[in-house]
């Protein structure tokens, strides 16, 4: 069962600034997409966009925004084939679970102008006869 989705989009132009002030990223990312983005070099700040707009969207899957949660505690990573994975840890674990939230799924995209992300959260299924 859906509970809810959410879109973002992010122009990676926005993160070329925040380079300029000093643990902007550290606070916003956890050490395991900042790790993983970097590795990729120059394609890394459009991944970290793309990232960026999947938290956001989380937030808005969620209903509630950003509201009580830290940024870091939302860590999209990639798994062994690539494909993006959002995990929730911390605050963003217990917003998830507060919602009823069981899995969150996602998709991300960028082009050199523009990182998008779309998430929804599913529940879990109502049980049969009640």
């Amino acid at each position: 069962m859906i509970l809810g989705l959410g879109i973002d989009v992010v122009h990676p132009r926005r993160l070329r600034r925040w380079q300029e002030s000093a643990g902007l990223f550290e606070r916003f990312y956890h050490p395991d997409e900042l790790a993983e983005c970097r590795a990729k070099g120059d394609g890394g700040l459009l991944s970290l966009a793309a990232r960026f707009a999947a938290k956001e969207a989380f937030g808005k899957a969620l209903g509630s925004g950003m509201r009580g949660m830290a940024l870091r505690d939302i860590v999209v990573t990639n798994g062994p084939a690539g494909r993006p994975v959002l995990r929730a840890i911390g605050t963003a674990r217990k917003a998830l679970a507060a919602a009823g939230g069981a899995e969150v799924l996602i998709s991300l995209s960028h082009e050199e102008e523009a990182a998008i992300a779309v998430v929804i959260i599913q529940g879990r299924a109502p049980r049969a006869g009640g």
